[in-house]
């Protein structure tokens, strides 16, 4: 879950005419990240200090609020899988398995997730990582599957939502361990800032929503336009605003 660039935009795609990173594909209308590619992005910072980049409390997250606010949380559960596997954390592995299983139950989507949790945890114990991360990747057709059973698009997107902005939000603390405008440039992610805009303007309006939304358009005004560099100070103003947009998925505090 990251997610979709996690973030970044090097070589897009032009599905329907709107350009997207190549980390991620439209499914129904839907924008979702690969895993195979969210992996192939996060091994660029394999040598940094993934337990700073961790959030406990999305280890042991259990499903509240309304079907959208438990879709976003669905989305951000599976982008912490993402981080905890590039984390080699067989305990955090198991618990956010357990808890994007609670999430998909009560989506009614459980029995398309089911499937591999139970390799995914063996495997974690193991520490056999490449065939947790092969195991892990294999999550998306599942999630995928849920999402036709939901027969709901706006859910889906937001599950899409959740998983990018947990993508984004590591993506931020990785940059700010060692700083460089090149890797800060990965944060530039315009189309997908727009299409996830445009996506959350259609929806009912709720609190969640529009917390998102206002969170999307706060980011396109701190990325500002394509030629600018993204400071070291815009990296932290993005992480902080990350941060808050996930205690608004969490109802709770984010304690790395």
């Amino acid at each position: 879950m990251v997610a979709a660039r996690l973030a970044g935009a090097q070589t897009p795609s032009k599905p329907g005419g709107v350009e997207l990173p190549p980390q991620a594909k439209p499914i129904a209308e839907v924008v979702v990240p690969i895993p195979a590619e969210v992996f192939s992005s996060l091994d660029k910072f394999s040598n940094s200090n993934w337990r700073v980049v961790q959030i406990d409390g999305l280890a042991h997250a259990k499903p509240h609020g309304d079907d959208k606010q438990i879709a976003l949380l669905l989305g951000v559960s599976i982008g912490e899988g993402f981080i905890a596997v590039e984390a080699h954390d067989a305990a955090e592995v198991k618990d956010v398995g357990a808890a994007v299983l609670g999430l998909a139950r009560a989506l009614g989507i459980q029995p398309t997730v089911m499937r591999r949790s139970r390799s995914i945890m063996d495997l974690a114990d193991r520490n056999d990582w490449p065939s947790v991360r092969k195991e892990w990747d294999a999550v998306l057709p599942d999630v995928q599957e849920g999402m036709k059973q939901l027969k709901s698009e706006q859910l889906s997107q937001l599950v899409s939502l959740g998983g990018w902005l947990r993508g984004t939000g590591a993506l931020t603390a990785l940059i700010l361990q060692r700083y460089s405008a090149e890797d800060a440039q990965l944060l530039r992610q315009a189309a997908l800032l727009d299409r996830f805009e445009k996506q959350l303007s259609q929806m009912p309006p709720n609190v969640s929503v529009a917390k998102m939304h206002e969170g999307v358009e706060q980011m396109k005004t701190l990325l500002g336009r394509s030629g600018e560099v993204v400071s070291e100070q815009t990296v932290r103003d993005l992480s902080v605003l990350c941060d808050g947009l996930l205690e608004t998925i969490a109802g709770a505090p984010v304690k790395r």
